[in-house]
């Protein structure tokens, strides 16, 4: 009895944690809201935080103080150090986001105009949001006319753009960069303030494009982590994107005792990267002590002279060092062969396992890391 209700508290702790990775997620965002996954993501590498009460609060705008801040988290430079002075008239060195206006001025996303206002406190508009990202990356050059005309094939308003703003818009489309809410398809609306929901969405595309094409300034700031460990040697590296595909292999080192004889469907595991998951180019991936977790999917016990036992293990989330959890999808099965146990000329023998076992993960699903910084991407 006491083995059953233990049991079933740890399974219900490991949901607990599934459902509710790193951070609290907010009421008033489900996951069929058009922007769930961004929002989560933002808020489970601490770029976008809710309110007091829980929610998040999609629909309210973002002030452009605010906007910048997101910005240069989101490109994981607010620690960078910047001894750039800047020049608006309404931003002195005692409110709080001077720092971080003086290092968007510093990589390229706002010009520093001197004289004139930055305007804090005003909402961010859908241009200010979209000139900030396309200045971030590195973009090939569009003429006026062929900006026109991309415009005007793909957006309803677009003659109702800035003049100055077309070229950005263009190179915004081309790039996949624009966002529409559901109901506004087609429609470009640059002056309308931008929402919560939009803004992660928009920082979320921004932190993948410039993964690949950062700007000069931005380069050599995110520059890749190098490692040494236990090669993964498939890897897809896209900029400063690593992707390791499904299928593929690696060692996990168990921190429970599992064993066909002793475990049952649905019980819980724990384990642990025995050493840094690195590329064959040494970026690093993953980091050693990184905590995996599941659940038992499928045991089949040792029967004398009829079976070996077989035991299968289902890994459901990774928690990574720098506090970010993450469904990781995989499969480990272990029998008394492939974990190292002689066998017998008798069949039946039962697999166990204990901590410090090391057993392969098989991957379901791809894993998409930024190399920069180890942020996974879902």
């Amino acid at each position: 009895m006491f083995k059953k209700i233990l049991k079933g508290m740890l399974t219900l702790a490991l949901f607990a944690v599934i459902g509710n990775p790193a951070h609290a997620f907010y009421s008033d965002m489900t996951e069929s809201h058009w922007a769930y996954q961004p929002v989560k993501f933002l808020t489970d590498v601490g770029i976008v935080v809710g309110f007091p009460d829980g929610t998040y609060k999609p629909d309210i705008p973002v002030t452009r103080a605010e906007f910048a801040s997101m910005a240069i988290k989101a490109l994981g430079q607010e620690y960078a150090n910047v001894s750039q002075a800047i020049h608006f008239e309404d931003i002195n060195s005692d409110f709080w986001a001077y720092g971080i206006i003086q290092k968007a001025v510093y990589f390229g996303l706002i010009p520093d105009a001197k004289g004139e206002s930055f305007r804090p406190f005003d909402p961010v508009t859908r241009m200010d949001a979209i000139n900030i990202i396309v200045n971030a990356l590195s973009t090939s050059q569009i003429g006026q006319k062929e900006a026109e005309e991309i415009v005007s094939k793909n957006y309803k308003d677009a003659n109702q753009l800035p003049a100055a703003f077309v070229v950005t818009a263009a190179k915004a489309h081309s790039l996949d960069l624009v966002v529409t809410m559901p109901g506004h398809e087609n429609m470009m609306e640059a002056m309308r303030p931008a929402n919560r929901a939009e803004v992660a969405a928009l920082l979320y595309k921004m932190m993948l494009a410039a993964k690949q094409s950062p700007n000069d300034k931005l380069a050599p700031a995110m520059e890749k982590r190098y490692g040494e460990g236990y090669i993964v040697d498939n890897v897809k590296v896209q900029g400063s994107i690593g992707i390791i595909p499904a299928g593929t292999i690696f060692p996990i080192r168990l921190e429970s005792v599992v064993g066909s004889a002793i475990s049952s469907v649905a019980d819980i595991y724990t384990a642990k990267t025995p050493k840094n998951y690195v590329t064959k180019e040494g970026y690093l991936l993953i980091e050693e002590n990184s905590d995996l977790k599941g659940a038992v999917k499928y045991v089949q016990r040792g029967s004398a002279f009829k079976q070996q036992g077989e035991i299968i293990l289902r890994n459901e989330l990774l928690v990574t060092p720098n506090d970010q959890a993450v469904m990781v999808y995989g499969v480990a099965t272990l029998d008394p062969q492939k974990i190292g146990f002689w066998r017998s000329v008798f069949k039946g023998k039962n697999v166990l396992a204990k901590p410090g076992q090391i057993v392969n993960l098989r991957l379901l699903a791809p894993i998409k890391i930024d190399l920069t910084n180890g942020f996974i991407y879902e």
